[in-house]
């Protein structure tokens, strides 16, 4: 049964177990699923309030943009489980001669490269996931304004935790250019991310 089809207790329950999988990884794009929905909680209580009737158009295309990140995400929960089944059954190729460990040794850096692409891409989307928080604070119901806050910590806490196996993975990762280029993308979605979540939780304490 793929995890999305799990109740959450079940999840947490697997989480906490000796499997080595799910991890990590896939708590963090479980974080950037719950940020997304958030913004879709405080646009589904905007939308259709005479109140805010000037934002409604605006709300409803937010909507969208955090339910489809909201399902991409919840993709990235089973994709890190995959990627790194992957990355140990590679560890476990066996190395009694040199064609052996030549085999097992490319096929390490193969899965690791893959291995660091998915926490990437969950980064991204967290990323993005923040800022669609900042239409919520800045728009969104003021009485479930405070959601939009939790919506940008849970993105960013996703943000930085995916950030973390990006950097495990890279550490092993012998091949400079790609360690580079991946590393290079990664410090720039911290760095927006970094001021972003921060005006947007100072935003909403304002309002409450």
């Amino acid at each position: 049964m793929a995890i999305k089809d799990k109740s959450i207790e079940i999840f947490l329950a697997e989480l906490a177990s000796k499997a080595a999988t799910p991890g990590g990884g896939s708590a963090a794009a479980f974080m950037g699923a719950q940020a997304a929905a958030l913004t879709s909680m405080v646009c589904q209580l905007t939308i259709g309030k005479v109140k805010y009737a000037a934002v409604e158009t605006e709300m409803q295309a937010l909507l969208v943009q955090s339910e489809a990140l909201r399902l991409e995400l919840i993709d990235m929960i089973q994709a890190d489980v995959e990627v790194f089944d992957q990355v140990m059954a590679a560890y476990g190729m066996p190395k009694s001669n040199a064609i052996e460990k030549d085999a097992r040794n490319l096929k390490i850096q193969e899965v690791l490269k893959a291995a660091t692409l998915v926490p990437l891409a969950c980064a991204k989307a967290c990323g993005k996931a923040i800022e669609l928080s900042r239409i919520a604070a800045e728009k969104g119901n003021l009485g479930v304004i405070s959601d939009a806050g939790v919506a940008v910590m849970s993105a960013y806490a996703g943000l930085k935790s995916a950030a973390l196996n990006v950097y495990i993975n890279t550490n092993s990762i012998k091949d400079p250019d790609f360690v580079s280029e991946n590393l290079t993308v990664l410090e720039q979605i911290l760095s927006q991310a970094n001021v972003s979540t921060e005006e947007i939780y100072t935003l909403v304490k304002t309002k409450l």
